[in-house]
């Protein structure tokens, strides 16, 4: 039988531990609790909390929402969510992740300084994803989202440049972003940039890269959604070519099991450590 491996260092990060947390906290007082968007990008995580209560809402039933109780979860939200709970009497049960939160006091910041010159706030990250969306609206829409180095090319290099990151994209695109930048930009405006990448999921690369490439075999557990999780999913297809994104037991490949001698099962920082024991033991199960 071949041995099968959890990664110790997979599983939620800090700021989905606190969201859901404070969820569990809510239900279990009564009363209903909504909570805006899926409050972790995991389908199996967002059932289990259904089951207790939750009930998730998108961004148009909650402009209808009146006198109710909203959960916001750790990616953040703009500025007119906090307005409309105002208007609509409604409790919010804040679980934005304080790194999250530190990024858009960063971004408001520096949209509402006084400068003398125009400048562009740039993100870089997900066009769409709950994060950006909530650093986008620090700046009224006004910042530039770029995921790609083609992207980068709609800057106005003619103009100064401030850059920041999503917390959860990759320390090498940045950086790749950076340098783009840095060969562009007129010797006449400035460009800063700042590295606002969670330390907890950029350290994840390096241990997951030395767990995926010690197995024969790796099932990456992941929400589909999950952009950390296919960020993370990507490091471990980098070092072991033998590596498989599965969300559920379902989508074990039994055929892959044949000639594996060492199994690794690792996750995303929305993947729940319980799911990835399912599938460790549905693994075990097909070796009897």
């Amino acid at each position: 039988m071949a041995k099968v491996e959890i990664d110790e260092e997979s599983g939620f990060c800090f700021g989905v531990v606190n969201a859901i947390n404070k969820a569990e906290e809510e239900l279990a007082k009564g009363g209903t609790l909504y909570c805006l968007g899926d409050i972790v990008h995991n389908s199996r995580e967002v059932e289990r909390l259904k089951t207790m209560g939750l009930i998730t809402i998108n961004h148009e039933e909650f402009n209808q929402l009146h006198n109710a109780k909203v959960l916001l979860r750790a990616h953040g939200e703009p500025p007119e969510t906090y307005d409309i709970a105002r208007r609509n009497n409604i409790e919010i049960i804040d679980a934005t992740c304080p790194v999250v939160l530190r990024l858009q006091k960063k971004i408001k910041q520096e949209y509402v300084r006084e400068d003398s010159r125009d400048k562009q706030i740039v993100i870089y990250g997900k066009n769409g994803h709950a994060e950006v969306l909530g650093l986008v609206g620090q700046t009224t829409g006004k910042a530039i989202v770029v995921e790609k180095q083609e992207e980068a090319r709609k800057l106005d290099f003619s103009k100064d440049i401030r850059l920041y990151s999503q917390t959860t994209k990759s320390l090498d695109g940045f950086q790749n972003i950076v340098k783009y930048i840095e060969r562009h930009i007129s010797p006449e405006v400035t460009f800063e940039s700042y590295d606002t990448i969670c330390r907890q999921v950029a350290n994840r690369i390096p241990n997951i890269r030395k767990f995926a490439a010690s197995h024969d075999l790796i099932f990456f557990v992941s929400g589909k959604k999950s952009s950390n999780g296919k960020m993370l999913f990507s490091e471990c297809k980098k070092v072991n070519a033998n590596s498989h994104l599965i969300d559920s037991a379902e989508e074990i490949d039994s055929s892959l099991l044949a000639n594996a001698s060492s199994i690794g099962v690792c996750g995303a920082t929305s993947t729940p450590k319980w799911l990835m024991e399912e599938i460790s033991k549905a693994i075990k199960s097909k070796f009897k």
